[in-house]
């Protein structure tokens, strides 16, 4: 059984999700309503109609209600505001209840029934009475979630190292598996400040090239190695991976050596360890 699906994405470049057009004629670029576990939400259409043979997941998806009137989409810049006005008057609440919590952001759904905050802490926190305190005062549905560092940083956004807007927050759609063994094999420096993101934790690029390093590592000499050159027979010190060159170390007594860099064609043998 063939079943029609579409991509949709709550923020232009951010994670996607599969609804059903509803036999609407949608098209890449199309701000539309969708239906969504919080109500009704914005979305910007990522991808055309595509039909899927037995789609696993064909039961759980939600409609596409319609395309957005310029009501919906002014109804969402009037969110937008109010988010902000939410989200300070919650952390005054937070601060006169003395609760152990930072309040990162707030997020209405378009009909504005229901609205999510999210916030940080180290601790679990009893936020029942911060809960009736904010139902009272926004008179509509309260959801408080608390998220880790790498969701905070990713809705706030910022620049990393590199001096260009996170990945997280410009157009990955799942935070990566980062591992310090990649680091290793890029030869970075192994100091937390220089391969941590603004979340703390390793950052994503990190594995972008990680299979291309592993290739090229399996056809580099180890550091460490004798390996025969034009100039002849001496160790490796150094790999430069990306121009496949390599730095070799020639002896001639206990006081006297020299270092030079082939490319990895000249380098004629590698004993085996």
């Amino acid at each position: 059984m063939q079943i029609a699906k579409v991509d949709i994405s709550y923020v232009e470049g951010g994670k996607v999700y599969s609804f059903s057009p509803n036999n609407l004629n949608l098209k890449i670029g199309d701000i539309v309503v969708v239906d969504t576990v919080r109500g009704n939400e914005l979305g910007y259409v990522c991808s055309e109609i595509e039909l899927v043979e037995n789609y696993e997941y064909a039961d759980q998806l939600k409609n596409v209600i319609r395309i957005a009137t310029e009501k919906d989409k002014q109804m969402k810049k009037e969110n937008i505001e109010r988010e902000k006005e939410i989200k300070l008057k919650t952390q005054q609440v937070v601060e006169r209840l003395q609760l152990d919590m930072k309040i990162t952001n707030s997020e209405l759904n378009l009909d504005r029934t229901k609205v999510v905050i999210n916030f940080t802490s180290e601790n679990r926190v009893d936020f029942r009475e911060l809960v009736k305190e904010l139902a009272n005062m926004f008179k509509i549905r309260i959801e408080l979630k608390q998220i880790g560092s790498r969701i905070e940083t990713q809705l706030i956004g910022g620049l990393g190292p590199c001096g260009m807007q996170i990945c997280c927050n410009r157009f990955l759609k799942d935070f990566e598996h980062s591992t310090i063994k990649m680091a290793k094999n890029q030869g970075l420096s192994l100091n937390p400040s220089k391969i941590s993101g603004l979340c703390g934790r390793l950052m994503c690029c990190l594995s972008y090239e990680n299979d291309s390093y592993n290739e090229l590592l399996k056809i580099m000499p180890k550091v460490g190695t004798v390996v025969e050159t034009p100039k002849g027979k001496g160790q490796v010190v150094y790999n430069n991976l990306l121009k496949k060159m390599v730095q070799v170390k020639f002896v001639f007594n206990d006081d006297n050596f020299e270092i030079q860099e082939f490319p990895l064609e000249q380098i004629k043998k590698i004993n085996k360890e």
